[in-house]
């Protein structure tokens, strides 16, 4: 394993801070996906756009809130899966607003030495980026101001911050659903920057469990100025085309690595209607 002074970045001791350069441009009269996540998870960082978008949600999918819990359920034991596998650096597009346990947390917590790089395009995740960035002393958190649809302005962050010569975990997760038309694409892009041994995990919404209210919701946000497509499990599996899943394989958010005691996540299919899955790189 290499040493610290090896790697890439700031020294181990320091946080990488959001670019003070960066304007942020917050319209708090549009809703926005991320603070209406906040919102299901009983947050405060939202506005009356993002409530009144999500309530219409909730109106027709009133499993919102659950979904949105085993979702946070999922990252969190899919990351500390990886990281009890050895791997300690951690890429998570779509950050969203921060709520402990951060994936920088639930990673640190296992390898204190973990880097993690947060990428998001809600301004207001720039704004409370600070709060993301105070991880263990050992490690790094950085926050980089970008869109999934570019992985490319995205892997140039990443790679001011890991080393590509080691494994990375690339985490999606309630994501690639607003993200209608190549997600496919751009999840490819991502994983044939990622070298042997790294890892990807995502969750994707699916109306395979809930049509109807699935579809209704898909409704709700594309109204809502978020194009939203659920993909089946099939499309869903695409994703990891050419890496090896993990056990249990592609299930439910809450069917993902659950509690061996018997005290894991009693959300069922319908209420979470979002897959799980992690693969890693042969």
């Amino acid at each position: 394993m290499a040493e610290d002074s090896d790697r890439p970045g700031p020294a181990a001791d320091t946080e990488a801070r959001p670019d003070k350069d960066v304007e942020v441009s917050l319209d708090i009269h549009v809703p926005h996906s991320a603070r209406m996540y906040d919102y299901y998870l009983g947050g405060i960082t939202n506005f009356p756009a993002d409530r009144e978008a999500a309530g219409k949600a909730l109106a027709v999918f009133p499993y919102a809130r659950t979904a949105a819990r085993a979702n946070r359920g999922f990252m969190e034991r899919s990351i500390r899966h990886l990281a009890e596998r050895g791997i300690e650096q951690f890429l998570d597009i779509g950050t969203g607003i921060p709520t402990s346990p951060n994936l920088h947390e639930v990673a640190q917590q296992v390898r204190p030495r973990a880097r993690v790089l947060y990428a998001d395009n809600d301004p207001i995740v720039l704004i409370h980026a600070q709060a993301l960035l105070h991880g263990s002393a050992e490690g790094l958190t950085a926050y980089a101001q970008a869109d999934v649809n570019q992985p490319e302005k995205i892997l140039a962050a990443a790679r001011d911050v890991l080393d590509f010569t080691r494994p990375i975990a690339l985490s999606m997760n309630a994501l690639l659903h607003f993200v209608p038309a190549r997600a496919h694409r751009i999840t490819e892009e991502f994983k044939a920057a990622l070298p042997s041994g790294s890892a990807l995990a995502i969750s994707h919404l699916t109306e395979d469990f809930a049509p109807r209210e699935t579809q209704r919701l898909t409704q709700v946000y594309t109204a809502s100025g978020t194009p939203t497509r659920a993909r089946d499990r099939a499309e869903f599996a695409r994703f990891f085309a050419g890496w090896t899943l993990l056990d249990p394989g592609i299930v439910s958010t809450p069917r993902w690595g659950p509690d061996p005691a018997g005290t894991g996540d009693p959300t069922t299919d319908p209420e979470s209607s979002c897959y799980g899955a992690v693969a890693v790189r042969p």
